[in-house]
């Protein structure tokens, strides 16, 4: 019987692999960019921050001079349980500093859901509504571009994320890495083949009238993925903007970097758990494949969790001697599956190239299985501690701005 279970998760694991790998292909080709349209759409441009007096004045000044008349949008910074001067420095630079006290209700979606019900009681409603972190940078194009996509009916748009310090350690590198393939390899595919895309927390654009209509209701710890479900439950598909930047500053150490991401998985076991079966049946009911795509796409928790337990112990298995032998799929056909193996790493550097990545991040290719691999032990310990809700607080020390950054994209 164990043997059966075993071997039909092997199955499983495979066909999904083989499923994402295949959609890769489809990302090859960039699509032709939305016409482009007068400005005329008005936009609240909404910067979630807490403590962040380190990087959230670049971030205003990187704002205030975006490529766009400059009364069709205003900018409010959500002091979140701010004890520092976020605050004031919101308003030295002349924008709204709107502050929040909730101890009990902490997190930036709460944040977000408090700051929406705060913007519908102002005289001024806007056409829609762009949600930044403090510590982003923003190319100057970007509300150009969400005019754009507005005018053509797009009503919930995801830009290009990238990173502002990939060079910083080996898992900054390691975050930009990622971004590039997820952009290209993930993203671009699904816009390809009309499917819904998937919110990534920042540089995130959303008709008004949507939100007013479903509310935000999206306070879990990934509150981006919660509401790219809510939408597509709804029938309505997030698109992405390939054009459209942001840059987001990365943790610089490990332990940083593990302890926001197991935040993050902590979190889509929490989304998985609530999305997974009503979109699963409801794809299959409406034959309609971006429901089940997304449906795919909240579960890849449990799949990587599955995973990586179902690895160790095939590999236990075939190299410990006394230990039952279980049958591997990998013995059945080596070409095959070592070929979907070494296809699988070759992606993320083929990303890096077709994405023109700059040529001082090759070095840390090197290091990169590393940091995939070390997936695994923060989902393991994620599915343990996922009612955790606590929300983690990532430190900024430095500050970068948007020329330094463009400046760098060519080295």
């Amino acid at each position: 019987m164990l043997d059966n279970v075993v071997f039909g998760l092997q199955i499983v694991l495979a066909v999904i692999g083989a499923y994402q790998l295949g959609l890769t292909f489809f990302g090859w080709r960039r699509p032709k960019a939305k016409p482009k349209q007068a400005p005329q759409k008005s936009f609240a441009v909404l910067v979630a921050a807490h403590n962040e007096e380190q990087v959230v004045g670049a971030l205003i000044e990187n704002l205030k001079t975006l490529d766009y008349p400059r009364e069709l949008y205003d900018i409010f910074v959500i002091c979140d349980n701010c004890t520092d001067r976020t605050a004031d420095i919101a308003r030295s630079h002349g924008v709204y500093a709107m502050e929040r006290h909730n101890l009990n209700l902490r997190g930036k979606g709460y944040a977000i859901e408090w700051m929406l019900k705060e913007l519908w009681k102002r005289p001024r409603q806007y056409d829609a509504i762009v949600m930044f972190d403090a510590d982003n940078l923003v190319s100057p194009d970007y509300l150009q571009h969400m005019n754009d996509e507005l005018c053509a009916g797009s009503r919930v748009i995801q830009a290009y994320l990238d990173t502002k310090n990939p060079n910083d350690s080996w898992v900054t590198a390691a975050y930009a890495i990622t971004y590039w393939y997820c952009n290209r390899l993930w993203q671009l595919p699904r816009t390809n083949l009309k499917m819904a895309n998937f919110l990534g927390g920042t540089g995130m654009c959303f008709e008004s009238g949507l939100l007013k209509e479903m509310g935000w209701g999206a306070t879990s710890l990934v509150e981006d993925l919660e509401f790219t479900m809510r939408c597509v439950q709804r029938g309505i598909n997030p698109v992405f903007n390939y054009d459209a930047r942001v840059y987001d500053e990365k943790p610089l150490t490990f332990k940083a970097s593990a302890r926001q991401r197991l935040r993050w998985m902590q979190g889509h076991f929490d989304v998985a758990r609530r999305y997974f079966f009503p979109l699963l049946w409801s794809g299959l009911k409406e034959r309609n494949w971006a429901k089940l795509d997304s449906a795919l796409y909240a579960v890849n928790v449990y799949t990587l969790f599955v995973g990586s337990i179902l690895t160790v112990i095939m590999y236990l298995s075939m190299s410990v001697p006394g230990l039952h032998k279980f049958t591997s799929l990998y013995n059945m056909a080596p070409l095959l599956f070592g070929g979907l193996t070494v296809a699988q790493y070759i992606q993320f550097p083929f990303a890096m190239a077709i994405e023109k990545a700059p040529k001082s991040t090759y070095k840390w290719i090197v290091l990169y299985p590393v940091f995939l691999l070390s997936w695994w032990p923060i989902t393991f310990y994620a599915f343990f501690t996922q009612n955790n809700k606590q929300w983690s607080h990532t430190q900024h020390t430095r500050v970068i701005r948007l020329e330094e950054v463009q400046s760098k994209q060519v080295s």
